[in-house]
């Protein structure tokens, strides 16, 4: 077993670190295409385009994450009132990206593969641009564990199915392991943000990473079920017991290559019901919207503090 789970720990001054790659390939190629994102580095002015960006906030859907961007731009002041946020990726229907200010606001789809693939485009975009002093931040949904629905979860490392803080993943038929362990001080930030706006509960706790919605979960609706309502409660019990609070299938993959790189980053996502319950989301729809809000009001009171600070 190869493991790269040694190595990124906090740079002593963020604010002036420069996005750094692990593949020493890149520096050597004449142009990098970014494929799914419908840029590239001969025919797009990068560091004009991005030099400036300071926080990255992705999350699943396109809608979502052009809602956010404007959000943040209103609260923020960051343009004209009613401005328009257009896709820069336009071009391309894999991820949307919108952009105001210093925030960048990415899709990532579903799931470890997609996320994956734009974070290795991501982080090229971000290292071609020159920025530096970045936070990446993933906003998002999940199921709870013991947790009221509407419960926002700051994750304080990602584990996957067996309660371990890694990422593993097979390159070139070797097995390569990578800690998911998050940023402490910006977990304490936003938990902090959250305290000051005293709008929802808030809680730190470890999250689960898996590879599918349905069995992988422990759910008893899928297609394929071969386990009792029993023993999906004893393993979600224990989940419980090792400190795991919420679940989604984005967080270990995202630990891993932001920390790989440098990067300080958090995963804030909100229960939208609680696994030890039920399965399937029963709120009505208007409640799930407001339930959706809340980590892009926490994550935006997040930048907004840090702005006023800089």
């Amino acid at each position: 077993m190869a493991s790269a789970g040694a190595a990124a720990t906090e740079p002593e001054n963020h604010s002036t670190c420069f996005v750094q790659l692990r593949n020493p390939h890149i520096a050597r190629m004449k142009e990098d295409v970014l494929y799914h994102f419908n840029l590239s580095t001969s025919t797009h002015d990068l560091p004009a385009m991005f030099g400036d960006v300071k926080f990255v906030c992705v999350g699943g859907s396109p809608s979502r994450m052009q809602a956010f961007i404007e959000y943040v731009s209103s609260e923020l002041g960051l343009g004209r009132p009613g401005e328009d946020h257009p896709n820069i990726c336009v071009g391309t229907d894999r991820y949307a990206m919108f952009k105001a200010g210093p925030v960048l606001s990415v899709s990532h789809g579903m799931g470890i593969p997609s996320i994956a693939i734009m974070l290795h485009e991501l982080l090229k975009l971000l290292y071609h641009a020159r920025c530096s002093g970045v936070t990446v931040i993933r906003i998002g949904t999940s199921g709870g564990i013991g947790l009221e629905p509407g419960s926002v979860v700051i994750t304080r490392r990602a584990v996957d199915a067996r309660f371990r803080p890694e990422f593993e993943q097979v390159v070139l038929g070797e097995r390569v392991v990578r800690s998911t362990e998050l940023d402490e001080p910006l977990t304490r930030e936003l938990l902090q943000c959250s305290a000051d706006l005293r709008e929802f509960g808030t809680v730190v706790g470890d999250t689960m990473c898996t590879l599918d919605f349905y069995e992988g979960q422990g759910r008893l609706d899928g297609a394929l079920c071969s386990y009792t309502e029993r023993d999906k409660q004893e393993y979600l019990r224990a989940a419980h017991a090792a400190g795991v609070r919420n679940i989604e299938m984005e967080s270990s993959v995202f630990a891993a290559m932001c920390r790989a790189c440098g990067l300080r980053a958090a995963v804030v996502c909100v229960t939208l019901l609680d696994r030890l319950e039920g399965d399937q989301i029963s709120s009505p729809r208007e409640v799930l919207a407001e339930f959706q809000k809340r980590p892009q009001r926490l994550v935006g009171h997040f930048i907004k503090k840090c702005l006023a600070v800089a």
